[in-house]
């Protein structure tokens, strides 16, 4: 399916609503009848969702997660967690985290040039270590993010091992 189309059965309606950010050809369902958003990977019920590039884009996905809040669903139900019944709070909490860290980032960055294999570590001092790979893909996403917007500058591509520093 594509962004907007829609089918339908017996008292259902399904509209497919691109959200390409956690993937870059990912789909969200909409069932118009209870104003329901059924979001797979996008958004989910217990956690955030992990941005991994190339594929997966922080620029999109948060573009995506401001289409989604626009829309005012009574509920989403993702495939990980718990239904979600606040959702606009919710959507306003996750994306009040992304900025946050997005914050911790450049605050970080404002004590010197680093690599994210060195940030990850303080500004995820509170996360399992196991997580610690997830989390430093996340970032890449998030500096990618950040150079495009001229906030944060690097030698060549952003990669994972790239040294960073404010723009």
């Amino acid at each position: 399916m594509r962004d907007g189309e829609v089918i339908a059965g017996a008292g259902w309606t399904l509209e497919a609503i691109s959200t390409p950010g956690h993937t870059s050809n990912h789909l969200c369902y909409a069932l118009k009848e209870e104003n329901a958003l059924f979001s797979g990977d996008h958004i989910m019920g217990w956690s955030t969702t992990v941005i991994t590039p190339p594929d997966g884009d922080m620029t999109a996905y948060m573009q995506s997660l401001e289409r989604i809040r626009e829309r005012h669903f009574a509920a989403i139900w993702p495939t990980h967690g718990p239904p979600i019944r606040e959702v606009d709070a919710f959507l306003d909490a996750y994306i009040a985290h992304r900025r946050a860290r997005e914050s911790q980032i450049l605050e970080g960055l404002a004590q010197g040039p680093a690599r994210i294999g060195e940030l990850v570590p303080r500004l995820y001092a509170d996360v399992d270590p196991r997580l610690h790979p997830a989390a430093g893909w996340s970032m890449l996403a998030h500096m990618i993010d950040l150079v495009r917007r001229g906030r944060v500058a690097t030698e060549g591509e952003p990669s994972i091992s790239s040294l960073y520093r404010l723009a």
